[in-house]
């Protein structure tokens, strides 16, 4: 371990040669912009400058990197180092205690405190010095960037800790050369500068030689990362280091750190599926143990690295996830929803903790974060109202505001679950407003779901169906892959079909035959096969031969009728396959669980939009719900229930 002394923090003075030298060689040390000139006879604000990188060329950088420049200093000596600690005479008070001087450093909040603390110390640990660059970063560095770049990167004391970090890196411990990379990246230092790169250099050829620990690996790792990005070719090299390593003996921290290295540098991890089995095994001893970062994290790599595989880790971090929702920021709560989407978990106690945190914390929560709840919702069918109706308050407040995609994020979901707000007049006059103003803002395909979730609950866009029935909407359609396919025209085929049957005022363009669909998709899932026979069952039973009904059956009118019976003028049942003399239809719904929402018996806004459709066609629509014959033990009983449901009038009359 290196030691630092109180001449550290004395320079030469500005008038002599040696000075110059040495302020050329730190201003090239700091300096972001190379070739730039220092200004002449500016003030020292003009001597500091914010910088805004290209992000092309640095978009795994710190979006704000810092320009330094170096004034001329009333200083008398360079900075040096004292050698190892372990040469240091401890007896003379030249420093002081690590654990005392770590204690007093966290007490302090500003930059000045920790300056004049330092400016106070005869001789530091390089651990020690580092740590107080990591504390300047925790207290100076916010989302925005440097705080106070003025008094930071200006103080005489920074800059002697930055010149002594460069030019004597290889006589730094691993601890003191990883913290004060990982602090300088955070106070966004110029990647390119020659302070980050003797640091990246020496760290690398510790790596080479296997001089570096697990947390020096891992230290290392997440520097590369944040500096280079997943392209950084070291980061292999990281993680075949940590391959020989006793995963039993890692902190949770190591842990977190190895999986982001694994989610950027194999993917699918075929290569190293080996060390993630090994990985994933020690994880789920220590799940309880994890933060609401670190569970974010992992589950996050887990989703990236497909690791489908891994059912009892992911089930304990699902369920660990539900104590950590008040306090997940937006992007970790996106994560672990995301995780809950792609491995197609579902826990009730979840949905229950987000009901309670989402509507009273909604109006500072980020849109994005909103939508991808409503998208959760929307996927695994569970109609939350609290969360709708708060997602529907903050849509008529915020909106403005909200991306288009965000947008179709809050309100699709409306229509899939068939759920109209209590504040829905104001939520649809909001959604139309903008829609009026940013209408060609959408991408086509967005729009033209976002159009079609409105119908479903019986909210009918007329001022904008002559633009989506309009040539050039359709072309735009069929530009954005992938095409017109069997989902665009079913859309569009429902569209037509609901302002022909609901909207009979409408007198814009119609859609031409070659976009309609001949009939619409029906999930496989969405037939419950095994309900289906149950009440075929019954049927037979009640009505004695089979012909006198059909299952399954294609309509003119894009529908597929589960069950249908044709009646003559007297209400007699005729023969399924007679086409004369019928004077009445009726369409039997067998609905089971998976046209409804979870735990509820609100039917899904496509079966919903499918039965109101029929019936404005024609059709006697009797719907048969799970739960009304779930109970039904029997042929006999299920018949009378049918009897009840199809024949109401002829019910009880011994017919």
């Amino acid at each position: 371990m290196a030691l630092i002394s109180r001449k550290s923090f004395q320079f030469y003075s500005s008038s002599t040669p040696a000075s110059r030298s040495i302020l050329m060689t730190l201003s090239k040390s700091l300096s972001f912009i190379s070739g730039q000139r220092k200004p002449q006879n500016c003030s020292s604000v003009a001597m500091r400058m914010l910088c805004f990188k290209d992000k092309s060329q640095y978009m795994y950088c710190r979006k704000n990197h810092v320009q330094l420049r170096v004034q001329s200093l009333s200083v008398n000596e360079t900075v040096h180092l004292c050698g190892d600690a372990g040469s240091s005479t401890k007896s003379n008070n030249m420093w002081m205690d690590e654990q005392l001087f770590f204690k007093k450093l966290n007490s302090l909040c500003t930059s000045k405190e920790i300056f004049d603390f330092l400016s106070s110390l005869e001789a530091m640990s390089d651990t020690m010095a580092s740590g107080a660059l990591q504390r300047i970063s925790e207290v100076e560095v916010d989302d925005s960037g440097l705080k106070n770049p003025e008094g930071v990167l200006e103080n005489e004391v920074f800059r002697a800790l930055c010149f002594q970090f460069e030019f004597e890196s290889s006589k730094l411990s691993n601890t003191g050369l990883l913290n004060a990379l990982q602090a300088l990246i955070k106070l966004r230092i110029d990647p390119q500068s020659t302070l980050m790169a003797s640091l990246l250099s020496e760290g690398k050829e510790r790596l080479g030689k296997g001089q570096l620990t697990v947390k020096n690996l891992c230290a290392l790792g997440e520097s590369l990362l944040e500096l280079e990005g997943p392209s950084c070719a070291t980061l292999e090299e990281i993680v075949n280091h940590m391959q020989e390593k006793d995963i039993e003996k890692w902190s949770p921290r190591e842990m977190v750190m190895v999986y982001k290295m694994l989610q950027v540098t194999v993917r699918k991890g075929e290569r190293y599926q080996d060390l993630l089995n090994r990985l994933n095994s020690v994880t789920l001893n220590i799940v309880s143990q994890l933060s609401p970062k670190f569970t974010s994290i992992i589950l996050n790599s887990l989703v990236v690295l497909h690791q489908t595989q891994a059912v009892p880790l992911i089930t304990a971090l699902c369920k660990h996830s539900v104590k950590h929702i008040p306090y997940f920021t937006g992007d970790e709560l996106v994560n672990v929803l995301e995780a809950f989407l792609y491995f197609g978990h579902r826990e009730e106690i979840f949905t229950e903790a987000l009901e309670t945190h989402v509507p009273k914390s909604i109006f500072t929560m980020h849109p994005q974060t909103v939508s991808k709840v409503m998208q959760y919702c929307c996927q695994k069918m569970i109609l939350s109202k609290p969360i709708f109706d708060a997602a529907a308050e903050s849509f008529i407040s915020d909106a403005d505001r909200f991306t288009t995609d965000q947008i179709a994020g809050y309100i699709i979901p409306f229509g899939t679950l068939n759920y109209l707000p209590t504040s829905a007049s104001s939520l649809f006059r909001k959604l139309e407003t903008i829609l009026h103003a940013r209408f060609s803002h959408f991408q086509p395909r967005t729009l033209l779901k976002l159009l079609h979730s409105c119908v479903l609950i019986q909210r009918y866009p007329v001022n904008f169906l002559p633009k989506i029935f309009s040539p050039y909407f359709l072309q735009q359609l069929q530009a954005q892959p992938p095409g017109l396919d069997r989902i665009v025209t079913s859309q569009l085929t429902q569209l037509f079909l609901t302002v022909t049957l609901e909207c009979p005022f409408y007198e814009g363009p119609k859609l031409l035959p070659k976009y309609q669909v001949k009939a619409f998709l029906m999930p496989p899932s969405s037939l419950d096969v095994h309900l289906l026979k149950r009440v075929k069952t019954g049927l037979l039973y009640l009505l004695k031969k089979r012909m006198y009904f059909a299952s399954e059956v294609s309509t003119p009118y894009f529908y597929t009728v589960d069950l249908e019976i044709k009646l003559d003028e007297e209400g007699f049942v005729l023969p399924a396959a007679q086409c004369e003399e019928v004077h009445r239809r009726v369409a039997l719904c067998v609905d089971g669980q998976n046209r409804f929402c979870v735990n509820s018996h609100n039917l899904l806004g496509e079966e919903a939009i499918k039965q109101r459709h029929l019936q404005l066609l024609g059709y006697e629509v009797v719907q048969i719900p799970f739960f009304e014959i779930e109970s039904l033990q029997n042929s006999r009983k299920m018949a009378e229930y049918l009897h009840k449901k199809i024949f109401p009038h002829t019910y009880g009359l011994g017919c």
